[in-house]
């Protein structure tokens, strides 16, 4: 469709380079300094920690949290027969109106109506609530900006040695871990600490994490829960992945694994991991695709293998196991692919001596599972689509649970 001429005439002026406007355009992009340039990196992590620090100072502290209470305390409509003080929305409006500017910031109209969808109790919310819930976004905040300092220049994301250094840094405020640590095994749970944090906020290997996504994983929540003494509870286990004995029981896995005792494990060793059923053709092509030393894998490459088998239902497990499986890199398995790894399957069968499966009827099946959108190729997408992604890759890549799943119904009638 063509312009009428006026149209056309002021269109292309638009595009005039020199249009008198072109001079008024701001900047919108101040590039970083070059590594060279110390005078204007020293300006600028200067800048940023200047930023931070009235951020903090933005925080609610303990006498304006104080203030709060009171406030929703002196505004309660009524007090249940189990005593819980409630509070209706007008109450909440006049409470809202006078505690201080910082805190009115958080009592807002779409946090009371967000906390209405939970609550118990027909147009009304316990204080409690809304006091628990202003101290975890305060919390959950003041720990961003804490982050944010071991960001230099202010871009947002983390490095790996960057988390490192925060997690060396808070260490001595995690109670449950400063009481019980060897100083030489500070690094190993510092690694594994971080190891567990990428591996399940960078499943795409950016060797990045936005501290926006760190926050508010719920991970650092997890971390952070450690600064308390542990209530002692004979019955109920520590289900903290990042406490103490949850790390060292990843840490004796390794060791347990490194037979001859060298810091790293060969592909021999590693396939004594779990069951010892993983196929051969898996573990060769593990130690294809993940950094190995001079064949070898370190104890950073075995946290990844580790949370990738222990957590094989999560989005990340099914990133690394696809990323294995995928030996030409196309961003899809096909028929061929499949019997490749079907291949270490059918070796482990005829060692055991097991009758198996055909192949053309295993391959219809995970195809029948699935239901790529392309019925030649199955991409990381239609499994994780398809809701039986675990149980596809899991039946490709391990005899044990190949054997479960063939034998399932047999299973189900022996129960």
């Amino acid at each position: 469709m063509e312009l009428l001429p006026e149209f056309s005439d002021a269109f292309a002026s638009l595009y005039d380079k020199d249009h008198p406007s072109y001079e008024q355009i701001p900047t919108f992009f101040d590039p970083p300094p070059k590594p060279e340039d110390k005078l204007r990196q020293l300006l600028r992590r200067e800048a940023h920690s200047l930023f931070l620090q009235d951020q903090t100072e933005e925080l609610l502290n303990t006498d304006d949290l104080n203030e709060l209470w009171i406030t929703l305390e002196k505004h309660v409509t009524e007090t249940s027969k189990s005593n819980r003080q409630l509070i209706k929305f007008e109450d909440y409006s006049r409470a809202t109106s006078e505690v201080n500017a910082k805190c009115r910031k958080l009592l807002t109209v779409a946090l009371f109506f967000e906390l209405m969808v939970t609550s118990n109790f027909h147009g009304m919310l316990e204080i409690v609530s809304i006091y628990n819930h202003i101290m975890r976004r305060v919390s959950l905040i003041h720990e961003r900006i804490a982050l944010s300092f071991y960001d230099d220049f202010g871009h947002g994301y983390l490095s790996e040695n960057d988390l490192e250094s925060y997690i060396t840094d808070t260490i001595p405020k995690l109670a449950q871990i400063r009481d019980c640590l060897q100083p030489s095994f500070e690094r190993f749970y510092v690694c594994t600490v971080v190891k567990k944090i990428f591996f399940f906020l960078d499943h795409l290997h950016m060797r990045r994490v936005r501290i926006k996504d760190i926050a508010s994983s719920g991970l650092l929540l997890k971390l952070l829960k450690l600064r308390d003494k542990p209530i002692v509870k004979r019955a109920k286990k520590n289900d903290n992945c990042f406490s103490m004995p949850a790390v060292l029981e990843v840490y004796e896995k390794y060791l347990d694994l490194d037979k001859d005792h060298d810091g790293m494990l060969s592909k021999k060793e590693l396939s004594k991991y779990g069951s010892g059923s993983l196929t051969s053709i898996f573990l060769d092509r593990a130690f294809e695709v993940c950094r190995t030393y001079n064949g070898d894998m370190d104890y950073k490459s075995f946290l990844d293998f580790y949370f990738a088998m222990e957590n094989r239902k999560s989005l990340p497990s099914m990133h690394y196991i696809f990323r294995i499986l995928d030996i030409n890199q196309q961003g899809y398995l096909t028929a061929q692919t499949l019997r490749y790894f079907y291949d270490g399957i059918e070796a482990r069968l005829k060692t055991s001596k097991t009758e198996g499966v055909k192949f053309q009827d295993l391959k219809d099946e995970i195809f029948d599972m699935v239901r790529p959108r392309d019925p030649l190729k199955i991409t990381l997408k239609d499994l994780i689509n398809s809701g039986q992604g675990d149980t596809v890759l899991s039946i490709l890549i391990e005899f044990d649970k190949f054997l479960a799943y063939e034998y399932r119904e047999e299973n189900l009638q022996n129960v």
